[in-house]
C-alpha cells in the first residue's frame, strides 16, 4: 500500500499572520522551492561574473555626462509646480515666501570636488549595498527585493515592491534604449551613415508626433539582447564581461590620454561652493550608482551564493568609484568647471573636453565606442533581471504561471525574457519617455528602503539564522540607508511622485482581484 509522502516543515506554506496581507513566506521554502526540478535554473555565475554585472549595470552613459553637470552646477526655473523637485518646493517657499520663489531650481557648482561627490555617494549607496549584500547571502533566491520583502514584511508588500520593480526595469530600458538609438544615429552620421529618420527615432517625443514611423534600432538592440538571453546566462554574463573590458578599457584610455592634458590650474578653486557644492553635486550624480543591486537577481544563477553574491555587490561599487573619481580628477583638470554650464560641453562633457584640447580622433571615437557599451550592458543587465523579477512572482503564485516557465535546454525563464522584450522593445520605438525615467529612481529607492528595513525585522525575528554576511552596527547601518534613500526621494519631482503612485494603485487593483486569489497561501487557505 502507497503511503503518502511526508512533507518536511520547511516546504510548508506557514502562516505568520491572521491577514494574508502580511504573511511572511519562510526562507526555507524560498530555498527549498528553488531547488524544485520544474523550475531550477542553471548555476554557472562566478564572484568575477558577477562583479561584471554590477559594474555593467552601473556604468552607463552617465560616467560621460553628468560629472560636468556637476560639476558646473545648475540653475533654472521650473515650469510649474508638477516639474520642481519635492524638496526645493518646501525650501524654497520657506525661504522666499512666495510661489514664483518655489519655482527655482538651482545647485551650486561642486567644481572638482565632484570627486569629492563621488566618494561620498559611494558610502552612502554601501549603506543599501551592505544590507542587500546580507539578504542575499540569507535568501539566494531570484527576485532581489521582492524576494526579500516577502521573506520579511508580507505578502502585500513583496507585491508593491515588485510591481514597482516591473516599472523600474520597464522604463529604465526604455529610456535607455532611445538613448542608445539617437547616440548610435549621430555617430553614424558622423561617418557618412544617415538612417531612414522615419525608422530613426520615436514616433512620439516630448508630447508630439514626429512623424516618424518606429524607432527600429531602439527595438532591435532590446530583440537581439533578448536573444543572448534566453540562449543562457552562461553567454550573457560572457557577453556582458566582454562589454565591461570595453567600457573599463575606454575609461582608461580617457584617464591616460586626458591626463597628459589637464592643467593643474584648473584644479583651483578645488570646491568653489565650498560643502554645499559637495552635497548638492552628490545628488546629482547618486544615480550614476543605481544598479548593484542587481546582482541580487541573479542569486539563484550562482555556484556559491552565500560568499559570491556580497563580494559582487560590494566589488562593483568599489570598481566603479575608483572609476568615477578618476574621470572627475581628469575632466576637471583638463578644463574649468564653469565651461560645463552650457551645451554642446554639457551634453557631452568628455567628448567635448578631449575634442578642444586636440585629442587624436581615434581616442575621441575609442570614448563613443565606451558610451555605446555602456548602454548596451546597462540593458542588459537591467533585462536580464527583469525577467528574473517576474519569474520570481509567477513562481509565489501572484503572476500567471506562464512567467515561471523554464527553457528544457537553456535552463533560462524564455518566456519572461521574451515578455520584457516587448515591453520594453515596443514603448522604446514608439515614444521617448523623457522625465518619465526618473521613475525607475523612485523606483530604485523605495526598494532601497524596503530592503534596508527588511534586515532590521530579520535581525529581531530570526537572530540565529546563518548569515554568510553580516551588516555592521545594525540598525544604525540600515537606518542610516533608509534616512539617506528617502531623502532621496525627496529631490525627485512632484510628477514623478504622482506617476509613483498611479502605478502603485495600478498594481493594487490588479493584487485585489488576481493575485491574492492564487498565492499560496490563498490556496493553503481553500
Amino acid at each position: 500500500m502507497s503511503q503518502t509522502p511526508t512533507v518536511p516543515p520547511s516546504a510548508e506554506t506557514i502562516y505568520t499572520s491572521d491577514s494574508q496581507l502580511l504573511c511572511c513566506k519562510s526562507i526555507d521554502k524560498l530555498i527549498s522551492e528553488a531547488d524544485n526540478p520544474e523550475h531550477r535554473l542553471k548555476k554557472s555565475l562566478g564572484p568575477w561574473s558577477l562583479t561584471a554585472l554590477g559594474i555593467g549595470a552601473i556604468i552607463g552613459s552617465g560616467i560621460f555626462v553628468l560629472t560636468g553637470t556637476a560639476a558646473a552646477g545648475e540653475h533654472f526655473e521650473a515650469p510649474s509646480i508638477l516639474h520642481a523637485q519635492v524638496m526645493d518646493l518646501v525650501v524654497n517657499f520657506l525661504r522666499t515666501g512666495t510661489t514664483a520663489g518655489a519655482l527655482m531650481h538651482g545647485r551650486p557648482p561642486a567644481g572638482p570636488s565632484i570627486a569629492i561627490s563621488f566618494l561620498l555617494v559611494a558610502v552612502a549607496c554601501s549603506f543599501a549595498g551592505l544590507c542587500y549584500a546580507e539578504l542575499a547571502s540569507m535568501i539566494p533566491i531570484a527576485g532581489s527585493a521582492y524576494t526579500y520583502s516577502y521573506a520579511t514584511l508580507g505578502e502585500i508588500f513583496a507585491w508593491i515592491i515588485g510591481w514597482d520593480l516591473i516599472l523600474e526595469y520597464v522604463v529604465s530600458n526604455v529610456a535607455v534604449a532611445v538613448g542608445f538609438s539617437g547616440y548610435a544615429n549621430a555617430q553614424l552620421a558622423a561617418f557618412g551613415i544617415t538612417l531612414p529618420q522615419k525608422w530613426a527615432v520615436p514616433v512620439f517625443a516630448g508630447g508630439h508626433w514626429t512623424g516618424a514611423y518606429f524607432n527600429l534600432p531602439g527595438f532591435l538592440i532590446v530583440f537581439i539582447l533578448t536573444l543572448l538571453l534566453v540562449r543562457g546566462v552562461r553567454e550573457s554574463a560572457k557577453a556582458n564581461n566582454i562589454m565591461v573590458m570595453v567600457k573599463i578599457g575606454a575609461i582608461l584610455t580617457f584617464l591616460l590620454v586626458g591626463g597628459m592634458l589637464v592643467n593643474k590650474a584648473n584644479w583651483t578653486p578645488f570646491a568653489p561652493s565650498g560643502f554645499a557644492g559637495i552635497v548638492t553635486g552628490g545628488a546629482i550624480v547618486f544615480f550614476t550608482y543605481i544598479g548593484f543591486d542587481s546582482v541580487s537577481t541573479a542569486a539563484e544563477e550562482c555556484k556559491n551564493p552565500q560568499h559570491d553574491l556580497p563580494f559582487g555587490i560590494i566589488a562593483s561599487l568599489i570598481v566603479c568609484t575608483i572609476l568615477y573619481i578618476g574621470v572627475a580628477v581628469v575632466l576637471l583638470g583638463m578644463m574649468r568647471y564653469s565651461t560645463f554650464a552650457s551645451s554642446p560641453a554639457a551634453d557631452a562633457p568628455v567628448a567635448y573636453a578631449l575634442q578642444q584640447l586636440g585629442a587624436h580622433r581615434i581616442f575621441r571615437s575609442i570614448i563613443i565606442l565606451g558610451a555605446l557599451m555602456g548602454m548596451i550592458s546597462s540593458l542588459l543587465v537591467f533585462q536580464y533581471g527583469q525577467a528574473r523579477i517576474w519569474y520570481a512572482m509567477s513562481r509565489d503564485g501572484l503572476l500567471p504561471k506562464l512567467f515561471s516557465a523554464v527553457h528544457p535546454k537553456f535552463k533560462t525563464p524564455h518566456w519572461s525574457t521574451w515578455i520584457a522584450c516587448f515591453a520594453v522593445g515596443i514603448p522604446a520605438g514608439l515614444v521617448d519617455i523623457g522625465d518619465a525615467a526618473d521613475l525607475s529612481n523612485i523606483g530604485t529607492l523605495f526598494a532601497f528602503v524596503l530592503v534596508s528595513l527588511g534586515v532590521i525585522l530579520l535581525r529581531r525575528r530570526q537572530p540565529d539564522r546563518k548569515r554568510a554576511f553580516r551588516v555592521p552596527f545594525v540598525p544604525w547601518f540600515p537606518l542610516i540607508s533608509i534616512l539617506l534613500c528617502g531623502g532621496l526621494m525627496t529631490g525627485l519631482t512632484v510628477i514623478t511622485w504622482l506617476r509613483f503612485i498611479i502605478w502603485l494603485g495600478l498594481g493594487l487593483c490588479i493584487y485585489i482581484f488576481y493575485s491574492r486569489h492564487h498565492s499560496e497561501f490563498a490556496k493553503a487557505k481553500a
